[in-house]
């Protein structure tokens, strides 16, 4: 069997190990004769499974007292809805800030709930980055500030959490969840898509102080109720019970790699290896404001963009796979999450280097 390294932005690679572990139990976890897939989510066996999966979380994260982990449906794309109308409550608008597409998106459908104010965004297309904090324009009265931890079409990714005091702290996460320590204690909610860099699509996992459950409108739907959620331990409905289960087998990949500190210093040795390259080259460019560069996604083009469908190709022969930069954007986008091993991005960066020689 030939595994590649697979540059996706997600649903993005895997650990292999996780893989083969389910692979192992597809047809029988620990002696039930059922596969995980086809449990009933009520059953001891599952229920055993999602709260192995959840303890072993708050630990990688040392999520504090007094707040709610729930694990959910409809993506971090369903949060952008769910998250205005959970935390509004007597409040009249919330404070967004936009640094790039994901951000936009949360923007125009929190739009349908509440208002919004846009403290500030990132205009400089030639130079990406995240406007100084001096600037923004925050309203004392918002039910909550929302920003985007990582932009994962154009790599942009705050450097610290944002000083923010006058609301509660919301995150979506999903690109560089557990991919450093974190501190919770800081945030009002976060919220992460597993696709990216802990699981499977199909699954999203809200992280909520127990204080802002109460918030919600009184339409808001049962499903994405955090509160009705919360008091169902995740199982008001039947969750993505697989994606749970695989989510949880990473959790534990984490655990055994040394936690979220020792992998924090590996994806940053990744990221710095990735980008000295790039620097180092006037044949690759990357178009990010160094101070705001993602860990998680380097995107870069090439000096004669006539050369991408080469470079992709070529790549794509030398076992590089998904390099190719998001269509509205362009150019090459390398993710390299958690489960990318240092070895995938130095294969990267030596294929760049040949391939800068043969064409450059």
């Amino acid at each position: 069997m030939a595994r590649i390294f697979n540059f996706s932005a997600g649903p993005a690679m895997l650990p292999e190990s996780v893989l083969s572990q389910a692979a192992e139990e597809m047809l029988d976890w620990q002696g039930t004769g059922m596969s995980v897939m086809e449990m009933s989510h009520r059953g001891k066996a599952f229920v055993e499974i999602a709260a192995r999966a959840e303890q072993d979380l708050r630990d990688l994260l040392q999520v504090p007292a007094g707040y709610k982990v729930l694990f959910l449906q409809g993506g971090a794309t369903g949060q952008f809805s769910a998250i205005p109308k959970n935390l509004i409550g007597d409040k009249r608008s919330a404070d967004y800030i936009n640094t790039g597409s994901w951000s936009k998106k949360a923007i125009a459908e929190a739009k349908q709930t509440i208002g919004v104010n846009v403290v500030a965004q990132s205009d400089n297309k030639d130079l990406l980055g995240i406007p100084a904090e001096s600037i923004w324009q925050c309203d004392p009265e918002a039910a909550y500030f929302h920003y985007c931890a990582n932009e994962t079409i154009t790599g942009v990714e705050f450097p610290t959490i944002p000083s923010v005091e006058h609301a509660p702290l919301v995150c979506d996460m999903s690109s560089t969840f557990l991919s450093r320590p974190i501190d919770v204690s800081r945030f009002g909610l976060i919220y992460a898509g597993a696709q990216k860099n802990f699981g499977p699509a199909g699954l999203v996992v809200v992280i909520v102080r127990e204080d802002l459950l109460d918030r919600a409108q009184p339409d808001t739907p049962s499903v994405w109720h955090y509160k009705a959620q919360a008091e169902a331990d995740s199982m008001l409905n039947t969750p993505a019970t697989y994606s749970w289960y695989i989510a949880g087998l990473v959790f534990q990949w984490l655990k055994a790699q040394g936690g979220l500190a020792a992998v924090g210093e590996r994806n940053e040795r990744k990221a710095k290896r990735l980008y000295n390259a790039i620097d180092s080259s006037s044949f690759y460019h990357n178009p990010v404001e160094p101070s705001a560069r993602s860990w998680m996604n380097v995107p870069f083009v090439l000096a004669n963009s006539d050369l991408d469908k080469t470079f992709l190709d070529e790549a794509a022969a030398a076992g590089l796979h998904t390099l190719k930069g998001h269509r509205s954007v362009g150019g090459m986008r390398a993710s390299i999450y958690n489960a990318m091993p240092e070895a995938g991005v130095e294969a990267l960066v030596d294929f760049m280097q040949t391939f800068e020689k043969q064409h450059g």
